[in-house]
């Protein structure tokens, strides 16, 4: 979503970092250039106003001028100037007798119901019993749509039909009550616009359940329109946070940066994608960091945490360190990092010139690429895997017919698993240091 926004402010910080004395004017030129690019990100002109004013008024100062590295110092300027923008983190307020509840809110579209999914599977991980509320009853097939995503994640959903979601509501906080459980998530009615009637609703289920914490789902690739149905609904309701969802979409991203200065509500979870996992908790310096092409080795460890599993790994690093690494072992190693996540999100949470050099790679193009590996290893025999010295021409040939692929695409795939056979020999040789950071 900031890959333009991303670039354009890369652009103005390469020709800060080649100045060895910033001018005022040179402040002033780079200042011109950011408040473009914000405005251009969708970014409200008021956020931007006071955003490049703050900035400016650091970097003409004495703070910079005294700096061994002026550019440097305005970059770091404009960083921190960045998270204040953003906001302070917000965790989500869990406390109080049991069980506790989170209310979804929004319009129809924003991804509620999915959000809801998401949540359960996140705080289920942590321990918490969860039960979900289908609190829709106006969206043709609201309820079976929570219904697949509880069933998926092994969570309870409450339903009942014939009656009101205030009075739902309250049924599923008295079976919640009743049956342990810890944590309740309402899934709760949309509207195509804001209208009383889905505030009056809102507010009638709110009286009866009491939630912690009443969230605004938001969808992100609508710009600045979010700005206005976030306050829409804080003034109607008692928001306690924001999730952003569709933040992996192709819109500018403005509303992101924004909507917290705005609104002053805070930002709680990012929706990163469709699949379950995809929901980051809000963090304000991480996601600056994102915004200026600076990464985020915090999420980009926390993506590789989840994805692969640790004894496997060890297994892994333990046969490399042995030399008894087999194509096998390194089709799965490959598999395992596609859990990760899109490489799109996997590139950008790189840092410096290293993650520069990985945004200028096609992500398509390595994702046709691991195809085509993983179908001529797919094509081999269980003993050519194991074994790969044994594959003479022939082999070759019949493996890239069955793969759909040319030999020398065989070749090339071989030569990269021996250029990794020798950096195995290297690492053993250090006693596996530099090996071992690779699979945590």
């Amino acid at each position: 979503m900031f890959e333009t926004l991303t670039g354009r402010l890369n652009q103005v910080f390469d020709q800060l970092r080649r100045r060895g004395k910033l001018s005022e004017a040179d402040v002033d030129a780079a200042m011109r250039e950011v408040r473009l690019a914000l405005l251009e990100a969708d970014v409200h002109y008021s956020v931007v106003k006071d955003f490049v004013a703050r900035v400016r008024q650091r970097a003409v100062g004495a703070e910079v001028s005294k700096a061994l590295n002026p550019g440097q110092q305005v970059i770091k300027i404009v960083h921190e100037e960045m998270i204040a923008t953003l906001g302070e983190p917000a965790p989500l307020n869990l406390s109080g007798p049991k069980p506790r509840v989170v209310l979804l809110a929004g319009l129809q579209g924003s991804g509620k119901t999915t959000a809801a999914g998401k949540l359960a599977r996140l705080f289920r991980s942590r321990g918490e019993r969860v039960m979900l509320v289908a609190g829709d009853p106006y969206r043709p097939a609201a309820i079976q749509q929570l219904q697949n995503l509880g069933q998926r994640l092994d969570v309870p959903v409450f339903t009942q039909g014939g009656i009101k979601p205030p009075d739902l509501a309250k049924k599923a906080f008295d079976q919640a009550e009743k049956g342990g459980y810890s944590l309740m998530i309402v899934d709760t009615a949309g509207r195509s616009q804001l209208d009383e009637a889905l505030m009056d609703e809102l507010r009638a289920i709110s009286a009866r359940v009491k939630p912690v914490e009443t969230l605004l789902v938001i969808d992100a690739m609508i710009g600045q329109e979010a700005l206005h149905i976030a306050e829409g609904f804080r003034d109607a309701v008692a928001l306690t946070g924001l999730i952003l969802t569709k933040m992996d979409g192709d819109a500018r991203g403005g509303a992101a940066i924004s909507i917290r200065s705005v609104t002053g509500v805070p930002l709680k979870f990012l929706g990163t994608g469709e699949k379950l996992d995809a929901l980051e908790t809000y963090d304000p310096a991480r996601l600056a960091s994102r915004i200026l092409g600076m990464g985020d080795v915090i999420g980009l460890i926390e993506k590789a945490e989840a994805a692969f599993d640790a004894e496997t790994a060890q297994k892994s690093a333990e046969k490399m360190l042995k030399g008894q690494f087999t194509l096998e072992d390194w089709l799965e190693q490959m598999r395992q990092m596609r859990k990760m996540g899109p490489l799109s999100q996997i590139l950008e949470m790189i840092p410096g010139q290293m993650g520069q050099a990985a945004r200028n790679v096609n992500p398509q193009d390595v994702e046709k690429n691991f195809k085509q590996v993983e179908a001529i290893i797919n094509s081999m025999t269980r003993r050519e895997r194991r074994n790969p010295d044994i594959l003479n021409a022939s082999r070759r040939r019949r493996i890239a017919a069955g793969s759909g692929t040319q030999v020398q695409d065989v070749n090339r795939l071989m030569k990269q698993f021996r250029g990794l056979e020798r950096l195995m020999k290297q690492a053993k040789k250090t006693g596996g240091r530099n090996l071992r950071g690779l699979f945590g």
